[in-house]
């Protein structure tokens, strides 16, 4: 499950790395050391380009857009749906109907500088904090999806995280993690034209995990209000996980 994160990069930085084009018209989002479901958060989509008249020409170019965490269909009768619909398991995105059709042709990437994953300590009841990041500073993308819900001014971007079963060193916290996407798989990954949806969700390579960082980080990260880079500082004394994942 991915359900926390951390997102600090600007938007300047996001359209150089994503080679994308800003969505027009949007507050830029402040640095986030602590994002949760329902904020709002950056993602990478490609964009159909259309004519003056609204036409498309058929072309198309990756947009970085602003959208809410938390999936609504186009057909949900309520927009609070999204509460329940954070992260997409990519076992069930070809047949869950919320996910469907958005994983045929709508998928996007979620920059992100890392996640924070819970695991059991032996020493005590409260569960011992990891922020998984990689070691060079280098940017994530998790694969998501997206959807448009609502007409005209009224309309409602949102997104939704795929998890995936962990991989190597990361079973010791979390039996689940967010599907990350190496560079190269980005663009078959963004391309509404690829239907062969099992195979651009492969897993995230084995080098891709070794280049992790699992570091332990206070508490505090668990208080959505608390915010700040001191969150993904790695805490002075830890305990050792338990020997069974926990489940977040």
């Amino acid at each position: 499950m991915c359900g926390r994160y951390a997102a600090s990069r600007n938007p300047d930085d996001l359209v150089v790395e994503f080679e994308a084009v800003r969505a027009e018209g949007q507050t830029p989002l402040p640095a986030d050391y602590n994002v949760a479901p329902t904020k709002d958060v950056y993602v990478v989509r490609h964009k159909k380009e259309r004519d003056p008249e609204g036409a498309p020409t058929g072309g198309g170019h990756r947009e970085l857009r602003v959208v809410r965490w938390g999936l609504v269909p186009s057909w949900a009768k309520d927009a609070s749906v999204g509460n329940r619909m954070l992260n997409a398991r990519v076992e069930s995105l070809a047949d869950k109907p919320a996910f469907r059709k958005a994983a045929a042709s709508r998928r996007c990437l979620v920059p992100a500088d890392g996640w924070y994953e819970w695991a059991k300590r032996l020493d005590s009841p409260t569960k011992q904090p990891y922020f998984i990041t990689p070691r060079d500073g280098s940017v994530l993308a998790f694969a998501g999806l997206w959807e448009v819900w609502g007409r005209g001014e009224d309309r409602l971007y949102t997104c939704t995280v795929v998890t995936a079963p962990a991989v190597g060193e990361l079973t010791e916290i979390h039996e689940r993690m967010p599907l990350v996407l190496p560079p190269d798989r980005w663009a078959d990954w963004l391309d509404p034209a690829r239907e062969d949806v099992g195979e651009l969700a492969a897993p995230t390579p084995p080098e891709v995990v070794e280049a992790l960082e699992l570091r332990p980080v206070s508490t505090a990260v668990n208080t959505v209000a608390n915010n700040g880079r001191e969150l993904v500082a790695r805490a002075e004394t830890v305990s050792a996980p338990a020997d069974q994942p926990a489940l977040f």
